[in-house]
């Protein structure tokens, strides 16, 4: 008797793995709001389980860390990230990327941004710096490459600014509440980027015409897709296929792409595509410690090797 209880609960169990095995759980981060991202993202997730087999389950976090620690608990097995969160999954939740996002144009890249309202006395970065004891600022997620990572580095300490002490007072936010902050008039000035000021423009020009872009950044890779390593290769084949494929040339599908960020297609990539974040994230370290004053010369000298002999290992 107890040798048949075991052999059906061996057999519910091995019911179970083979259908959750036909299963994946697909995050998105958090760059808007959940029903945001849901009416822009559902459509690719209905065409991605006809095509493939595949019961897809989306699972849209609050923030960006939900995503990276659903994947490293194996909650989230594929998901879309910017390039900072993905390198957090990547070293962290066990993940590998697998495609790259191709814009409507044909081009890989965007831009961070810093906006205001435009009726504020705010007209340049510089005007930004002198007033910023009087200005209400608002940054993106720490996982954001473009609302965060970006400025951080190439507005701030480039310019020997410290945004968590330099302005009135500071907050994180999405993209898309940064947005709707900057047209309240919640916050005097914010980070954003050109995916969501350009759905802004095509969707609600009469909105997108109330915003004053101040900074824009140097070109960022476009976002990577990344999944489990320990993925089933099957299901892994079947995905990549899929995304691969997906919008070459059909116009339903070229139009759901287009409606979530004016993306145009995927091409292949792999974790290669992080060096260039990797490097980022190291300039701004060292920016950091060599601006310090705090920290004594023999400690200074050793932190910037440090982050020098990590810079050079990327390159090589």
């Amino acid at each position: 008797m107890k040798l048949l209880k075991w052999v059906v609960a061996l057999a519910a169990t091995t019911i179970t793995v083979a259908a959750s095995a036909q299963e994946i759980n697909f995050g998105i981060i958090a760059t808007d709001s959940a029903s945001a991202q849901r009416e822009r993202w559902e459509p690719f997730f209905r065409d991605m389980e006809k095509k493939t087999g595949l019961k897809v389950r989306s699972f849209y976090a609050p923030d960006y860390a939900g995503v990276i620690e659903a994947m490293r608990f194996n909650k989230v097995q594929v998901a879309w990230y910017g390039n900072k969160a993905a390198m957090e999954a990547v070293d962290r939740s066990n993940g590998e990327i697998f495609a790259q996002l191709m814009y409507a144009d044909g081009t890989f890249g965007y831009h961070g941004l810093l906006i205001t309202h435009k009726d504020s006395p705010y007209q340049s970065v510089e005007d930004v710096f002198r007033n910023s004891k009087n200005i209400n600022f608002s940054i993106g997620d720490p996982n954001s490459t473009s609302g965060f990572l970006v400025p951080t580095f190439y507005l701030f300490a480039k310019n020997n600014v410290d945004h968590r002490t330099a302005f009135k007072t500071v907050r994180n936010a999405s993209h898309g509440a940064n947005i709707q902050a900057v047209l309240a008039k919640q916050v005097d000035v914010a980070t954003n980027n050109t995916e969501d000021m350009g759905k802004l423009e095509s969707t609600k020009p009469e909105l997108a015409s109330q915003i004053r872009v101040l900074w824009r950044s140097p070109l960022i890779p476009s976002d990577p897709l990344v999944w489990r390593k320990d993925l089933d290769p099957a299901v892994k084949a079947r995905i990549k296929s899929f995304v691969i494929g997906y919008a070459k040339t059909d116009a339903e599908e070229k139009a759901i792409l287009k409606n979530i960020y004016n993306y145009g297609g995927f091409r292949e990539s792999n974790n290669d595509q992080l060096i260039p974040i990797r490097e980022l994230e190291l300039a701004r370290d060292r920016a950091k410690v060599a601006a310090d004053d705090k920290l004594d010369a023999a400690a200074k000298t050793k932190a910037l090797a440090e982050i020098d002999a990590k810079l050079a290992a990327l390159r090589r």
